[in-house]
This record gives C-alpha cells, structure tokens and sequence, in this order.
C-alpha cells in the first residue's frame, strides 16, 4: 500500500476546461449544415460530458445514416477553431499545482476521444500536469464503450499503480459519479460544470465544491498523502514529467 500513490483523477470538459460553447456551439452547427433540427439550448448542454455519439442519438435523433457526416463536421469545427475558445476554470491551474506540489498524482479520465483530450490540455497548458491522460477510443466510427466512463477510470487507476482507497475522482456530471462508484472510488462533485440542477445531488456524493480551493480541500480531506502535507507553493512539472504526456 505504501508504494500507491494518492491519485486525483479529473474529467475535462466541464470540470478542468470551459468549452465556452465551442462544444454547444459546434454542435449546432454540424447539425445545420446537415439540414438537422437543432434541440433547445437546454439539450445542447446535456450533450457535453457523455460520448459525442450517443449525445446525437438522445437529444439530437441524428439519424444513423447521417451519424459520421455530422460527428466528422463537429470534430472539424472543434480542432479548427472550437478548442481555442476554451479556457481552464478560474483557479485550475493553481489547484494542480497545489496538489502536484502536496504529492499527488494527477490524471485525466474524459470520454472525449484521447488524442483531441491531449491536444486540447496541450493547447491550453494543462498536459505538463498530469501523470497520464486517458479517454474513448480515437475512432469515433466505433460504438461508445459500454460501460461508458466505467473503464477509462479504471485506466488511470491502472497505469498509476493506485489503490482504490488512495484515488479520488473529480468531475460534473453523474457519468463521473457512476464511474468513479463503479470502481470504488469516492468523487467531488464540481458546481461550475454542465450538471442539470439536482443532478450531482442525487448522486450523495461525499464532497462538492464551488471553486477550485474548495475543491483541492476536499481531495486533501477524502485522500490525504500521509507524512506529505499539502502546498500551496507553485511547483512546475519537470521537463522529464512532461514529455511523459507530449
């Protein structure tokens, strides 16, 4: 037990990075081009955090045959000009800091495909802080994996060698919640996310938080590096640590 890290792990969207509606945005614009209705405002936030696919069946019924004409018009869109317009959340990057100078390991677990994860955390800044980056498969022509989140969670705790007693998961929606539970870790609900009012109440999670300082508080809380107290002190990554996520 003493060789397994205290590993915070961290959806993107939502909770690390404001898509400020690149994401909503982009959405409705695929579905435009396409000749498709565009749902309400309040279905398009619905659509970010779960897999692009099955976001498109429920709230969009994108039919099947238009399915990769208009994912592949979205994900266009999104690299040209939609992962520019996003933006960390006020004090993230201070919370990773803090909690990689208090000891911690860091991952990403999104259901976005892995290597857009990684280009968008690169682009922004962010990828230097984390031990390793996982997300859904890459080709989007596959089905979403059918334990959704369930599995890329399951990841992070692998390739960091942690203990489900030592890891935590932070995330805003009930996917983060569900596969966090299904691993048997505990998870922080964030409130600057996309969740749908009550949503991540439902969930009875141990902890939620407001701001970033909330949220670090509450990792050192649930999962505290023993005989390492936390820092607040701002530690870059080293150069070696970031070309591990490059």
């Amino acid at each position: 037990m003493t060789d397994s890290p205290a590993l915070v792990i961290f959806d993107l969207d939502g909770t690390l990075v404001d898509p400020a509606g690149s994401i909503t945005g982009g959405i409705a614009a695929a579905l435009e081009v396409h000749g498709l209705p565009v749902p309400e405002q309040a279905a398009l936030d619905a659509m970010v955090g779960p897999p692009l696919i099955e976001s498109l069946r429920r709230f969009a019924s994108v039919p099947e045959g238009s399915m990769t004409l208009v994912v592949q018009s979205y994900r266009e869109r999104y690299i040209s000009e939609g992962m520019a317009k996003s933006r960390p959340y006020p004090g993230v990057p201070e919370l990773l800091s803090r909690l990689r100078a208090g000891g911690y390991h860091l991952a990403v677990a999104t259901q976005k495909p892995e290597g857009l994860a990684k280009k968008l955390l690169r682009l922004q800044g962010l990828d230097a802080y984390f031990h390793s980056i996982h997300g859904a498969p890459d080709d989007e022509t596959l089905p979403p994996l059918p334990d959704g989140k369930v599995s890329i969670v399951a990841a992070a705790l692998e390739t960091n060698h942690a203990s489900r007693n030592r890891a935590v998961m932070i995330g805003d929606r009930r996917h983060d919640a569900a596969g966090a539970a299904a691993n048997g870790i505990p998870c922080i609900g964030v409130r600057w996310g996309f969740a749908e009012p009550g949503e991540l109440e439902a969930q009875d999670l141990p902890a939620y938080a407001t701001d970033a300082r909330e949220a670090g508080d509450a990792v050192e809380r649930l999962v505290p590096v023993h005989g390492r107290p936390g820092s607040t002190a701002h530690v870059e990554p080293t150069e070696a640590e970031a070309s591990q996520c490059r």
